[in-house]
């Protein structure tokens, strides 16, 4: 945004005239600051650029589109303090995407989509609004539409516990932009997991609706959670290559963290079955619910609508 200080106004002026200043920038980002300047990206050696970079998309993806579902709470939670707690951990999980996507298309442009007239859109703006449901590769988890506070508190304890266990082993990644980004993310997650963690207990505990909700709405996330700890060949070849995460590795250490928040709960796992893909595929393969392709149409309307469009 250009920097109203340096036009000094007079008596006469308004103080907004600065904004008038041809100085446009794309009107859906936040700057065209890269946000990995200053950053090695070169792709180690022995890493396939695509394959690394499917992998960021994954992970960024996941961020991009649980962010995007935790922003609808803004302003409809219960209470001030947990609008503004929700937003944070929305606000938390969009500046791990935007860092992720990035990384995606310096290590493989040719994921980006192109646009209409040479647009000037930053290339993680490309990869968040001008790419259709199929090529998004988050988990199902992150995408299903919002229910009541409780099964939010809920997929955010399933979410997050899961990422920090992942986000944990990637901080040794050999990539020094996925090692950076997860070192600085686990401490991200860590206070969405407590957040979550806490009102998990306290719902648990607190009247019998309250309880009631928390375990209906934990019903309703369990068939999506098997899904977070099955491997896709492009998380075992990255895992192989020493920069990205087997997540079927870290299933005992999220299992341990989950049956203790349970335990102090007295709730027990859900006895519902695990959901299957299409076709044996699933979010990382492309294949989601219908709520996703709603979901992105919203977020991205207004970009594809005005792909060029400045102030």
């Amino acid at each position: 945004m250009p920097d109203v200080r340096t036009h000094e106004p007079d008596d006469h002026d308004s103080v907004y005239a600065g904004l008038l200043v041809n100085d446009a920038h794309w009107a859906f980002g936040t700057d065209f600051e890269d946000p990995l300047a200053g950053v090695d990206t070169t792709v180690p050696d022995g890493v396939d650029p695509a394959a690394l970079a499917t992998y960021c998309l994954m992970l960024g993806d996941d961020a991009l589109v649980l962010s995007q579902r935790l922003a609808e709470w803004c302003s409809n939670a219960p209470d001030l303090e947990e609008d503004i707690a929700l937003s944070n951990i929305a606000l938390d999980l969009l500046g791990q995407a935007r860092l992720l996507l990035a990384r995606a298309a310096a290590a493989d442009g040719s994921q980006v989509p192109a646009l209409p007239d040479g647009s000037p859109v930053p290339d993680e703006d490309r990869l968040a609004y001008f790419r259709d449901d199929t090529q998004f590769r988050n988990v199902r988890l992150a995408e299903l539409p919002n229910g009541d506070f409780a099964q939010t508190v809920a997929r955010i304890l399933l979410f997050a516990s899961w990422r920090l266990a992942l986000f944990e082993e990637l901080s040794h990644s050999r990539d020094a932009v996925l090692a950076a980004v997860a070192a600085k993310a686990v401490k991200e997650l860590s206070y969405h997991r407590d957040f979550a963690g806490r009102w998990f207990l306290t719902l648990a505990r607190g009247t019998e609706e309250s309880r009631r909700r928390l375990t209906a709405g934990l019903d309703e996330l369990w068939p999506f959670w098997a899904e977070l700890f099955e491997t896709h060949d492009i998380e075992r070849e990255t895992a192989a290559a020493g920069v990205g995460v087997d997540p079927a590795g870290v299933a005992g250490a999220v299992d341990a963290v989950l049956d203790q928040v349970l335990a102090a709960s007295a709730v027990d796992r859900p006895a519902v079955p695990s959901l299957a893909g299409g076709q044996g595929r699933t979010g990382r393969d492309g294949h989601h619910t219908e709520a996703h392709r709603r979901m992105l149409a919203e977020m991205q309307v207004v970009a594809r609508a005005h792909p060029g469009g400045q102030w």
